[in-house]
């Protein structure tokens, strides 16, 4: 029985290694974006209040999935706030929803880094040039989303995730949705793993708005998130159903529900 314990809590460390690894991939390949600057202005920029980006999205525009078969995860922050003594850091509260179960959660984000884009979009048409932006940025960092213990299926999601806003010219935090008409729009991109409170499980675990970072064969959309025909049953068929018809009343009430209240 011992050596069966120590052999799964070191199968159980590799998994959580190899997790942890993607996200911090996904972390490194975004730093690395040519179209970013190299000058890190975390110090400078984090006297703003980014609060209201992380729950700026409706939420039937927040896709993720949890597992190997891509099981249909819904995730809704409902409250972030900055921490009074630490600038770089964020309180949320929130939701997960996996099929009829829902937990909740209180954790933190923490940024890590922020860069500027050398260029700045305007928007189809051009539609934003005269809105008095300032420039685009990119942020990522650390989130560690402990779900409530006592609740059914519970544990706590961590990993990396990335958002992107732009300053106007009163130096006011906008969630950037300049290019939200663009094929393959993506914002709040958080990369990681869900780990169980009562088993060893580990899962991955990947969500954001508009598409999912690292979706494996899950997102066969070109211009927008559309999920493959093979995974419909682990809880996306509302969403294809809406797709092939928006007048789908079952679908459209899956779809637009608000299950967090």
């Amino acid at each position: 029985m011992k050596r069966t314990i120590i052999t799964l809590v070191l199968i159980t460390s590799y998994i959580f290694g190899f997790a942890q690894t993607e996200a911090q991939k996904f972390k490194h390949d975004q730093l690395a974006n040519k179209n970013l600057s190299a000058i890190e202005l975390k110090s400078q920029l984090t006297k703003l209040d980014f609060s209201s980006l992380f729950t700026h999205a409706d939420n039937a525009e927040v896709f993720g999935f949890i597992g190997d078969n891509y099981q249909r995860i819904r995730i809704k922050f409902i409250s972030a706030f900055k921490v009074a003594s630490s600038t770089d850091t964020y309180l949320v509260f929130g939701k997960s929803m996996v099929k009829n179960t829902i937990c909740t959660f209180r954790g933190t984000l923490k940024i890590s880094n922020i860069r500027k884009f050398k260029s700045t979009s305007y928007g189809v048409d051009g539609i934003y040039k005269n809105k008095g932006i300032m420039g685009e940025y990119t942020m990522l960092g650390e989130y560690n989303l402990p779900e409530n213990m006592d609740q059914k299926n519970s544990g706590v999601f961590n990993g990396v995730f990335q958002t992107n806003f732009y300053i106007d010219k009163y130096d006011q935090v906008k969630y950037d949705d300049i290019d939200l008409n663009a094929d393959g729009y993506s914002n709040n991109q958080f990369v990681g793993q869900w780990n169980s409170y009562r088993s060893m499980l580990m899962k991955k675990c990947n969500w954001g708005d508009y598409r999912v970072p690292n979706p494996g064969d899950l997102d066969i959309g070109a211009g927008e998130f559309s999920p493959a025909d093979k995974y419909l049953k682990f809880g996306w068929q509302s969403l294809r159903d809406l797709a092939v018809s928006q007048n789908n009343k079952i679908a459209k009430n899956t779809e637009e529900d608000r299950w967090w209240k």
